[in-house]
């Protein structure tokens, strides 16, 4: 793979414009990363390009594979890894790049096989960092032939691994601050809604919401739900 420096500025201002462009959509996270590798890959040649991101909700936190542009199923499947795992996994916990000119001779790298069977030669592996510099992935970018990473390459590419992380954290802020507001919510429909019957099956104020919590239990949905019907029935009529 040759990659000419001087040729290419203009391509890496159109990959962080689209990727920029890409986060501030309507696109959900899934979308957003899976356009983050393709984006990367078309840019520096890289032959795949993928995204873990940590899951914190296990010990030891685990990766997991979130995004690639590769179709093949070998690679595509299910995967994890420890933060103590793999190239991943070191990069993660070291918090540094780490580049690699032949993965099939580095002890840290663990799918030896898969390297194999897909043909791939040299890695480049940034870390994501969000803005207190906590680590939440890692972006892998491979070569098929032996290949010395420039600094313009490694600084593009922890360029879009820094995207990506504004991405991610931007959207988990998102569900994060909407689960706050429907919480928030959620009291002040069931107090109307708890009215609107009152008035309609002439009922306490305690029998209302008794009515309401046991069509929440016999229905499996949440209370917000059935206030939100209520109140939906009463536009209607």
């Amino acid at each position: 793979m040759e990659f000419k420096e001087s040729e290419n500025t203009d391509k890496y201002i159109k990959a962080l414009m689209d990727i920029s462009r890409a986060i501030n959509s309507d696109l959900y996270l899934e979308e957003i990363l899976k356009l983050i590798v393709m984006v990367t890959a078309q840019v520096t040649g890289m032959d795949i390009c993928s995204l873990w991101l940590i899951d914190d909700e296990h010990e030891p936190k685990q990766l997991r594979l979130k995004a690639t542009q590769t179709i093949d199923p070998e690679y595509v499947k299910d995967r994890i890894l420890t933060v103590k795992e793999g190239v991943v996994g070191y990069v993660a916990e070291q918090e540094a790049p780490l580049l690699v000119k032949d993965v099939l001779q580095e002890p840290r790298f663990k799918e030896k096989e898969m390297a194999k069977k897909l043909g791939l030669k040299s890695l480049a592996s940034v870390p994501l960092k969000v803005r207190d510099e906590k680590v939440i992935g890692v972006l892998n970018c491979f070569t098929s032939e032996p290949h010395d990473f420039t600094q313009t390459e490694v600084n593009l590419i922890k360029a879009v691994a820094n995207q990506a992380a504004v991405a991610i954290f931007n959207s988990e802020l998102m569900v994060k601050t909407k689960v706050i507001q429907e919480e928030l919510e959620t009291p002040k429909l069931v107090e109307r809604s708890k009215e609107v019957l009152m008035r309609r099956m002439n009922i306490s104020a305690d029998e209302s919401y008794r009515w309401i919590q046991k069509k929440s239990m016999d229905s499996r949905k949440p209370m917000r739900q059935i206030a939100e019907a209520i109140l939906l029935s009463e536009d209607i009529v």
